[in-house]
């Protein structure tokens, strides 16, 4: 019915001070592991084998496990196109077609930053010149970038920049 099955995720950006882990996470690990049975591969004498069902036990943990330990905690909803950015796979092979896309790349994470780039700059009240507008582009030889350094998420860009025309592609 084309709802989404999930509405939310979490990208692990996970901040603790060095006294939770210090005073609550490190002296309770032993209570924070879970058994996963796994299909372990090993080496028979002459070649590995790969079992087919699970094989051993393994004890894992993970970064939200700490959650409960917490006295406060504060969960953030973001706009993905605004604050996620993943890198996970290879960028696209080089003269491979442009309609030919690698998701969460290399590629797709500097497109993504050009795009909240020309965002905040127009947000700003800049008029942006040469910027892509027909299918036909995919905007990837326009990159634009605003540096960390000079504003995070469009702060201070009004006063230089409202009403200022700006040429894609720009760095600020």
């Amino acid at each position: 019915d084309g709802k989404l099955v999930f509405g939310a995720a979490n990208i692990c950006n996970h901040f603790y001070t060095l006294d939770f882990i210090k005073d609550e996470v490190l002296p309770n690990m032993a209570n924070l592991y879970h058994v996963a049975h796994k299909k372990i591969p090993y080496y028979n004498g002459s070649t590995i084998t790969t079992p087919t069902t699970p094989n051993g036990i393994k004890l894992e943990s993970f970064i939200f496990d700490v959650f409960p330990l917490s006295k406060s905690m504060t969960v953030m909803n973001v706009k993905r196109e605004d604050e996620f950015a993943p890198v996970k796979n290879a960028p696209q092979a080089a003269g491979a077609s442009s309609s030919v896309s690698t998701v969460d790349s290399p590629d797709t994470a500097r497109q993504m930053v050009s795009e909240l780039s020309q965002r905040l700059l127009i947000q700003a009240g800049a008029k942006l010149q040469n910027k892509p507008n027909s299918d036909d582009d995919d905007g990837s030889s326009m990159i634009c970038e605003i540096s960390p350094l000079t504003s995070y998420a469009g702060e201070g860009l009004e006063k230089e920049y409202n009403g200022r025309k700006v040429k894609c592609p720009f760095i600020i």
